[in-house]
């Protein structure tokens, strides 16, 4: 008569020892060599603490209508100027040049916020002026939101030079977002919230190209025109006036931060677990072994089937 299984059930049993045996002093070293060396494998495998995260955004960005245009007209150091700063503009005297500009922001995707900002300038000379260089600023509000909210002051510094005289200057760019430190993963951030410009000051030196780069590049956040493509053209006409064509577009950036709290809490135990999940299945296998073979004397107390609720 042949016999086939209908139901089975495992029987738990306890092993039992008084605390000070070799059975107790074996199942403290398994379970520290369960819990410590997957903490420690994650640790050394430079990937347990997340120090910090990106994402992308694209910014808020608003051209302010302030300008400074500085160029020279001969080799010789000659040059004309021309600024939206009241104050720079009477220091000029007769270096001032009036310049026809029209600017334009557009949304090219409807997304309500600026992607491309187009500026026209056309500078009037004199019969005798040629332009060699032109250096222009351009400033520019930034703002981003989707983890701390960023609002900055910032801006765009053109500059081009040749040995031969222009008629146009045409740049194409980017204004990319530069870090030196990561942001905050929240909160308000506003330290650089300030005039890159101190347009009120009545002194030359607050107008100075070398010390406005100077003081803006020491800060940890900065924008920069990246990838401009010049195009300088020659052969001006006489009477005409200098054409400049900026086109600057703001992309999407790839922003760093540091985490908070529970972000790197989360990530640090995803790594724990992974690791401590294999601990744990080779040594539960080898305490199987060690007591249901007494291989140290315990006692072994079966206390019945386990019950599934």
């Amino acid at each position: 008569m042949a016999f086939y299984e209908v139901y089975s059930h495992p029987v738990w049993v306890r092993y039992k020892t008084s605390v000070f045996t070799s059975a107790t002093l074996f199942v403290f070293i398994v379970l520290c060599l369960t819990y410590i060396p997957p903490l420690l494998v994650a640790y050394r495998s430079q990937g347990f603490w997340i120090k910090r995260g990106t994402y992308e955004e694209q910014p808020v960005v608003g051209f302010q209508y302030q300008t400074v245009l500085v160029a020279a007209t001969s080799t010789q150091g000659a040059h004309v100027a021309w600024s939206t700063f009241p104050h720079l503009n009477n220091m000029l005297g007769s270096n001032l040049r009036i310049p026809a500009v029209s600017v334009r922001e557009e949304d090219e995707n409807q997304d309500g916020k600026q992607d491309v900002l187009f500026f026209r300038l056309e500078l009037p000379l004199k019969p005798e002026e040629q332009v060699y260089s032109l250096q222009l600023l351009l400033t520019f509000s930034y703002k981003l939101f989707r983890m701390s909210t960023v609002v900055m002051q910032s801006l765009a510094f053109v500059q081009y030079s040749s040995a031969v005289p222009g008629a146009k200057l045409f740049i194409s760019g980017d204004l990319r977002l530069q870090q030196r430190t990561p942001l905050p993963h929240r909160g308000l951030y506003n330290v650089y919230n300030v005039s890159v410009i101190d347009g009120s000051s009545p002194f030359a030196s607050a107008y100075d190209l070398d010390s406005i780069i100077g003081r803006y590049q020491d800060r940890n956040l900065t924008t920069v025109l990246s990838c401009p493509m010049p195009v300088w053209t020659v052969g001006r006409a006489a009477g005409s006036p200098f054409e400049l064509n900026v086109v600057i577009r703001y992309p999407m950036e790839v922003i760093s931060y540091r985490p908070g709290f529970w972000e790197t809490i989360k990530f640090a135990w995803i790594q724990y677990i992974s690791i401590l999940l294999i601990f744990l299945w080779v040594f539960e296998r080898i305490k199987t072994f060690v007591f249901q073979n007494q291989v140290l004397n315990t006692i072994p107390t079966p206390v019945g089937k386990v019950h599934y609720s």
